[in-house]
């Protein structure tokens, strides 16, 4: 008996104290918690620096899943940046206690385990070291918020409605340079100093975007989706509190141009030209809280982040292949009835994903050389399954007699790629 009550003490015990203090963590300690994370779970995380500050501090991203170090066919890749403005620090703080919850849960949570299983978590939680280090506990002002060089790095993209050809920060080159690297499927950027999800657009030239005092893309209503699921996930966001007496919003969202309009922002550069669809989460009025604070904000948010994660499976992702089945770089994937302004393209692995709400669409896909092929699908609601919809694509030359569309059907797939090899299938196809 004695022995079972010691068991039981010293297993209630161990969780608390390897759990992540909450407290604000400087830069040094934060590079050293995910070093040691790093050490602690080496099969499911990997570390690296996507660049530095303008201070030579580096940018660290903890990748998380269960193949950390490269991406595999039909694993979608999804990120959480924090800290963008220096002197918001709520979510340096809660991505650090998202890391330790994943990492921590991975085999043993059965939500966690999926999730790892089927996507790569990418997260960065400071992307302004030195604006933090600069910045103090203060609910409204802006000490801290920009870099170094007194740049507010959400103002310093490349804007696709208004050209703002300004010298780009490190920072912001760095993340540039990510997006390249990754074919990142969604994403949230996370601030503070008001509490509601905002989504794209956030800037306008007045033209066809325009509608209702709102700047709206093509994918409007996936984004609307996306931000209330992160907001009726939170404890309270979907109730639309104002902060300090400002105005309130409806469900706990916002277009982000007709709450403020906002040019070179990082969410409308991550969703037209990188692919990625972003939002921005505001998920704390004050935006340097007294240290007391930091539980209870983590666990008004720790659902929504998990619940938005899960959203990375929405819609319709696959492969798009030529007929000796090598994947097809740059080929076009066009949902019809919405118009890009960049048309979303494959990767260098021949992959698409796209996503959709559930729902029948036609898509078409287009590559020079190649017949065009256009194909009906209907999407189902893929979160709940960890996988969207898998439609891959085969493109013939244009002197061929017809185009093929590859499904998931084995029989399918012996009638119409009797080409392949089955290695070649089941190298491409594993998703």
């Amino acid at each position: 008996m004695i022995v079972f009550v010691l068991y039981l003490f010293f297993w209630s015990w161990l969780p608390s104290a390897h759990s992540l203090e909450f407290r604000y963590h400087n830069s040094v300690e934060v590079e050293q918690y995910l070093k040691n994370t790093t050490k602690m779970y080496p099969s499911i995380t990997y570390l690296h620096s996507i660049g530095q500050s303008v201070e030579g501090r580096e940018l660290w991203v903890l990748v998380i899943g269960q193949n950390p170090n490269q991406h595999r066919t039909g694993i979608p890749e999804f990120k959480y940046v924090g800290n963008m403005h220096g002197n918001e620090v709520v979510s340096r703080v809660v991505l650090l206690q998202l890391i330790d919850y994943l990492t921590s849960r991975y085999l043993s949570d059965p939500l966690v385990t999926r999730m790892l299983n089927s996507s790569r978590v990418h997260i960065l939680p400071s992307m302004n070291p030195d604006g933090f280090e600069s910045s103090a506990p203060d609910c409204i002002n802006t000490v801290g918020r920009y870099n170094k060089n007194g740049v507010d790095l959400n103002r310093n993209f490349p804007d696709v409605f208004q050209a703002n050809n300004v010298q780009r920060e490190k920072e912001v080159k760095a993340v540039m340079d990510w997006l390249t690297s990754e074919t990142f499927v969604l994403s949230a950027n996370l601030h503070g100093g008001a509490v509601v999800a905002s989504y794209p657009y956030d800037n306008s030239n007045g033209g066809a975007e325009m509608q209702g005092g709102q700047s709206v893309s093509p994918d409007n209503d996936v984004f609307i989706y996306l931000a209330k699921t992160y907001s009726y996930n939170h404890t309270s966001m979907y109730k639309g509190d104002p902060c300090y007496g400002s105005s309130g919003f409806v469900d706990g969202i916002t277009n982000g141009y007709s709450w403020y309009a906002l040019q070179g922002g990082m969410q409308d550069y991550n969703y037209v030209w990188a692919q990625c669809f972003e939002i921005t989460l505001e998920i704390s009025c004050c935006k340097f809280p007294a240290v007391s604070d930091l539980p209870g904000l983590w666990d008004a948010n720790k659902p929504a982040l998990l619940a938005y994660m899960k959203q990375v499976h929405l819609g319709v992702k696959g492969v798009v292949m030529d007929s000796n089945a090598n994947p097809i770089q740059n080929a076009v994937v066009q949902v019809n009835s919405r118009s890009n302004l960049n048309s979303f393209k494959t990767d260098r692995n021949g992959e698409y994903y796209r996503l959709l709400l559930p729902g029948t669409y036609s898509i078409t896909v287009t590559f020079p050389g190649h017949k065009t092929v256009t194909q009906t699908v209907s999407v189902p609601y893929g979160p709940d399954k960890f996988s969207a919809l898998t439609q891959n694509f085969i493109l013939v030359k244009s002197d061929n007699i017809t185009n093929s569309v590859l499904d998931n059907s084995p029989a399918l797939l012996a009638s119409t790629v009797t080409a392949l090899t089955a290695f070649s299938i089941q190298r491409l196809l594993v998703f």
